[in-house]
This record gives C-alpha cells, structure tokens and sequence, in this order.
C-alpha cells in the first residue's frame, strides 16, 4: 500500500499508570510472553502493504531500539521499504510540554520528506488486528478529511478510563472527544488510529502548534471537528489498551481463552517479532500445567496454572504459580507460591513462601528484585 506511510505514535502522558514504564517504553512491554506490544501495529501495517513507517520514542529508548533493530523481521520490503525510528526531546520525558504534537514539530522534515499521498497514525500501547488497506480505501471512498478508528465497547465503566471517546451523530461523523471518565457504560473507545492526506495532517501539526504548547493531536483534532469532515469506524475483533497495569494483567490473561485468541490472531495475518534462538522448554516428571502459555527456554518442574510464562523461566520443584503474568528470565524458588502478579524480567522469588495478590488488584515485582 505505496499510498501511505506509518507513524507509530508513543504513549501520551494519559497513559502512566503501568509501573513497568520505569524501565521501558509500554511499546517495548512484553505481550503474552513472546511479544512487544509494538509488535501488533508495526505488524498491522506490514500486513497492510506499509513499507514506510516511521516510530516515535520519547522516553527509556533503549530496549525499544534494540528490539526493532532494523526492523527487517517485520517483513517490511527491503529495497523500498524502511522502518525509521525519531525521537523526541522537547522537555523532561513526562513534561506536560513532551507530546506527540512536539514530536512532529521536532522531525517535521522526515514527515514532509514522504512521498506518499496519505498517513497512518497508530499508537504503540493498543493490541488489535487491523486492515489498514481496507481502513484508508474506506476512507478515500468516504470522501472525508479525516478518518478515525473506534472500538464500541459496553464495559466503560471500569475500563479504557485513560482512553478518548468518540462522540458520533447518526452518520457516524465525529461531533467531539473527550476522556473516558467511567461514567456511561457504552462508549465508542477511540483507538488513537487516523487516515488524512498528508497535507490535512501538517495542517493540524501547524494548527496544534498554534493554539496550544501542550496540545497532542487529538487536542488540534477535536477543534477542528467543526470546521473539518471527521469520520468514524468501526474496529470489530480484539482490542486491548495498556493503559495501566491491570488492563495490561487482564489483556495477558483474557487471551489465555482460546475464543478471544482467535479474535486477534489469524493464521493468514502474520504478527511478526525479535526471535531468538534457544531450546524447547522442558517440562520435569511432576510438572503440572494448566491453561497456560509457556515460551521457549523454561524449565519447569513446579504447578502453573492460568498464566503466561516469559523466556527463560524457571519454575522450580513445588513451586505454585497461579494467575500471573511472567517476563523473561525469572526464577521462581523451591515451594514458592506466588498468585494474580505480574513479575517483571530478572526478577528471583526464592526466599519468599507466598506472595498473593487480589485478583481484581493484580501485584508487581520489580524488575531484577529478589525476594
């Protein structure tokens, strides 16, 4: 889709409520234990025929940058194609001043360098499957200036709360935004995903930059929706945002059912990743597993049930581990008991008997900890 180029967008300063952002970017947060959750938009517009992407980092780069490299493992083509990663240094990493909006402002040359016609904004903290071809031919069709993603959901209440909402008239044209604030059950999410022409979105940029220091691009687009032809469309599928640690606990663990799993993954759409090369998990005589996903290169000799198991892990004999979500290379200690946790790479659970959390307010053990 030679039509338009990729912007993946990093998350804004409404999403800081996941304590696993101290070390990485939420892009750069493992996903179901083999995944980033970069991985799924990236793979959204390689899937879609989008060879020129560009992505933005604001903050902690590193593991980010080493894990898209050069982004060849994404399928992305590599006479035409490029995968170009820009950074942002307007202010502190959490300053009100450090938007997507400044971002653009500071590599505006790269976007008005692309040849395309159209851009493809997508944010780097949402996982869901997506035809961009399919969304900018809707588009195009529809004759209007922008398009913008939205997924209908009837649990507002309790979740998405650091999301934008889509207000909509009846021929789904977009009348405003505004943040969820959990007071109405049924709301369109927006899924921070835009179609425009390439001279609408410098306009906004300019627009944004004119009005307001601290305005992101939703911010110039919702004044805008007035003046301009703002369009809505429905996703329908699996959509999850990270948006805190217990969205990010609940999307881990809801993907454990296989029904839901196969609403995001499809076996003719690829969701490409780093891989590396290391052994097959070896599962010891008296292991017990249950309903759980295993990455290569554990060993496991304990119980685990319901959970998603990094990389490397090793879960040592009459260890018990239930409902967690687990990063690469942890060691969970002989009889360790350890409940509704996410554990984050590194960590070792050895001299501690029982660490158990509540289900609706799932833990965290720090990266590298050891107890």
């Amino acid at each position: 889709m030679s039509r338009a180029f990729g912007i993946v967008n990093f998350a804004g300063n409404n999403i800081q409520g996941n304590p696993m952002q101290a070390y990485r970017p939420t892009g750069a947060i493992s996903f179901l234990g083999r995944y980033r959750v970069i991985d799924f938009p990236i793979s959204n517009m390689s899937n879609s025929g989008i060879d020129s992407i560009q992505v933005y980092i604001r903050r902690k780069p590193r593991s980010l940058v080493e894990h898209l490299g050069t982004g060849r493992h994404y399928n992305i083509n590599s006479k035409r194609g490029n995968l170009n990663l820009l950074f942002c240094e307007n202010g502190d990493e959490n300053s009100i001043y450090s938007t997507d909006l400044a971002a653009y402002v500071e590599n505006l040359d790269a976007i008005e360098e692309m040849s395309e016609e159209y851009v493809v904004i997508v944010p780097s903290y949402m996982v869901y499957t997506a035809d961009y071809e399919e969304f900018l031919q809707n588009h195009i069709e529809s004759g209007a200036d922008i398009t913008l993603m939205y997924q209908n959901v009837d649990n507002a209440k309790d979740h998405f709360l650091n999301c934008q909402v889509l207000n909509l008239n009846k021929q789904k044209g977009v009348l405003s935004l505004e943040p969820n604030h959990g007071n109405v059950k049924n709301r369109n999410i927006f899924m921070d995903t835009y179609v425009m022409k390439k001279e609408i979105f410098l306009d906004l940029i300019d627009k944004g930059r004119e009005l307001s220091s601290v305005y992101t691009l939703a911010d110039a687009l919702n004044e805008s929706c007035g003046e301009m032809d703002i369009r809505g469309v429905s996703h329908r599928g699996y959509f999850a945002a990270m948006t805190d640690l217990k969205s990010y606990f609940d999307a881990n663990e809801e993907l454990l059912d296989r029904r839901k799993a196969r609403e995001l993954f499809h076996e003719e759409w690829t969701v490409y990743t780093r891989t590396n090369d290391s052994c097959p998990t070896q599962y010891f005589e008296g292991s017990n597993v249950k309903s759980s996903v295993i990455s290569n290169g554990c060993l496991i000799e304990g119980m685990v049930e319901n959970s998603i198991i990094g990389r490397g892990c090793e879960i040592r004999k009459g260890a018990v581990v239930r409902n967690c979500v687990v990063n690469a290379d942890v060691v969970i200690g002989k009889d360790v008991h350890v409940e509704n946790m996410v554990i984050d790479k590194h960590a070792k659970l050895i001299h501690s008997n029982q660490i158990i959390a509540e289900p609706e307010k799932p833990g965290y053990i720090r990266r590298g900890d050891k107890l």
